[in-house]
């Protein structure tokens, strides 16, 4: 066939040119750097206000911890004090029995017997800064602990007035620890079981409380000694004051006798 109507094939130059759009400082990138400094932006942005909550979240813990173990403590010292006068009700009806067998006992026994009045010791300080401020309230967050603290300290006060007010009263004015005879007659039983029967109670909200705390004897044990040895440090303190005070009660006297010699 004739070359004329196949014309000689031309090597093809094709040139692939890319779009302005994806070179470099294009708007794509230019839209990219924008997203990712957007997103450092945010992480940044969450860190900080993540780690501030953190840091408060931590705060808030440590400040119910406290208040909780303050308020163990007080139930603790005060189940102790009672628990301290339940013992000392069985211990009087015990040597009634002895002395019910053997009379001639009361001279020797009398001595102990005095001393068997049931005196629980407790302050309603802390008791008063737990359920007096709504604000400590919410910072513990439980409400069954709050309600068990409330019922401990309601039967703590039952057991100082209808027990030990009632024993003790009942003791000065029959004079009962210094007659034999009157000490035999007087009846602890009723007395006895009642002081049972709250210590129990008192003994259950406790070790309730203790449980949906979180809180273990061994911090118990320690908090108690780190707050004894402030009580030291607070008596320290005061026995500083009061010989503070003596000395300047001596000056004063001191000057006080030179003026009237003048």
């Amino acid at each position: 066939m004739d070359s004329a109507y196949f014309p000689r094939s031309k090597t093809m130059n094709i040139k692939l040119h890319t779009p302005k759009s994806l070179q470099a400082g294009s708007g794509m990138s230019s839209m990219k750097q924008f997203l990712l400094s957007i997103l450092a932006t945010t992480v940044s942005i969450a860190l900080t206000f993540g780690t501030a909550a953190i840091i408060d979240h931590n705060k808030k813990q440590k400040e119910k911890r406290e208040i909780v173990m303050m308020v163990m403590y007080d139930m603790y010292n005060s189940l102790k004090s009672i628990e301290k006068a339940d013992t000392i009700i069985r211990q009087s009806m015990e040597i009634q029995r002895q002395l019910a067998e053997d009379t001639t006992l009361f001279d020797k026994m009398k001595a102990n017997i005095t001393r068997l009045v049931p005196m629980p010791s407790f302050t309603e300080t802390t008791e008063h800064i737990f359920s007096s401020n709504i604000e400590t309230i919410n910072t513990v967050g439980n409400v069954l602990f709050t309600e068990n603290v409330a019922e401990f300290n309601k039967d703590r006060q039952l057991y100082a007035t209808n027990v030990c007010d009632t024993i003790r009263n009942k003791l000065v004015e029959g004079n009962v620890l210094m007659d034999l005879k009157s000490f035999l007659d007087f009846n602890y039983f009723s007395d006895a079981l009642l002081s049972h029967e709250i210590t129990t109670e008192m003994q259950h909200l406790f070790a309730q409380c203790k449980q949906m705390m979180g809180v273990t004897d061994e911090e118990i044990e320690s908090y108690r000694k780190e707050r004894e040895h402030m009580d030291e440090d607070l008596s320290d303190n005061n026995e500083a004051k009061d010989s503070a005070m003596k000395e300047y009660i001596q000056l004063q006297e001191e000057i006080d006798n030179a003026k009237k010699k003048l």
